[in-house]
């Protein structure tokens, strides 16, 4: 483990409280119907998000899952436009046209945000095989849940990453549970690490709730990729807090087992590994609460995409 200085450990926190609160405003704003479609939220996987982007250069790809708004605002997509894109305005990162689960930023390079499980894999592959022709020198951070093992895209994108040796991290935030169903009950092999393994990927398990772990874990594969060695892959074992979805009963975990994995926090255990009194918390969160509410202002204020533009983007015009 690498040492925490205080300036990182205040940096990480920060970070983790950022996502923690803007995705809790969220879930309030959903449920007074300004949030609108699905909604995944992120509570309890932060320390991944913020363990991760740090370690990526700023022209470094990253493609996100559904449950993507911790991963573009720690990639650094103004929450501004990430709170606008969640109520559908114009001013949001995708225009109002993505909402929750479609986020993209042209300008940090994340490209999404996809809503098919797995859907990202082959993308990811797509941008390290474009960046490995044209020689740049980039790595694609791919994030994607366990239950993205199960579908095809997995295996033919950890065999041609491997294969012609592209520069992709391949990110596994395995939270046990693919949407309701726990990974013993449909995967024969629970070992995630052996299936990278298997494509000869070197691969490793990293505990998802400490984002000292995550950052140390990234840093050295970051490192691998870029002195040309291929791809990659991290199994990050974590836990949402909160159900799969706003619609979703959670009749498959119990209450005991949520309890135990609460007690093991990122925020608070990054909070108590860096002895941060209850006056220094207050004043952090308090900042934090700040940004997210002008972030709502922000939204609240934004406009609805002009109706003569609804087809922009949508059909091809033939040529006079």
């Amino acid at each position: 483990m690498s040492e925490l200085t205080r300036e990182r450990g205040l940096r990480l926190l920060r970070e983790m409280l950022r996502i923690r609160r803007f995705e809790e405003r969220c879930a309030e704003l959903y449920q007074a119907e300004k949030i609108r479609g699905f909604l995944h939220l992120y509570i309890g996987e932060e320390a991944i998000a913020a363990g991760v982007m740090p370690e990526l250069l700023p022209d470094d790809a990253v493609v996100a899952t559904y449950r993507e708004h911790g991963h573009a605002l720690a990639r650094g997509v103004a929450m501004n436009a990430v709170m606008a894109e969640m109520y559908g305005k114009w001013e949001g990162a995708s225009r109002g046209r993505g909402g929750s689960m479609h986020i993209f930023d042209a300008a940090t390079r994340f490209y999404g945000g996809n809503a098919i499980v797995g859907g990202g894999l082959p993308l990811a592959v797509g941008l390290a095989l474009a960046d490995a022709l044209q020689k740049q020198s980039r790595v694609t951070a791919c994030f994607f849940g366990d239950g993205a093992v199960a579908e095809g895209e997995f295996h033919e994108s950890l065999n041609l990453a491997a294969l012609w040796k592209l520069p992709v991290l391949f990110l596994c935030e395995n939270n046990l549970y693919a949407m309701g169903t726990a990974l013993e009950r449909a995967q024969s092999q629970v070992d995630l690490v052996a299936k990278a393994a298997s494509y000869a990927l070197p691969a490793a398990r990293v505990d998802g709730m400490d984002v000292v772990d995550v950052g140390d874990a990234t840093r050295s594969a970051v490192a691998a990729i870029r002195r040309g060695e291929g791809p990659r892959f991290l199994e990050l074992v974590t836990y949402r807090f909160r159900a799969h979805s706003m619609f979703d009963a959670e009749l498959y975990r119990t209450k005991s087992e949520v309890a135990t994995w609460r007690a093991r926090d990122p925020i608070a255990l990054l909070r108590a590994r860096l002895d941060l009194g209850e006056a220094a918390m207050a004043a952090l969160d308090a900042e934090v609460v700040s940004e997210v509410d002008a972030s709502v202002a922000f939204a609240e204020a934004g406009s609805w995409e002009p109706v003569e533009r609804l087809t922009t983007d949508v059909y091809a015009r033939r040529p006079p």
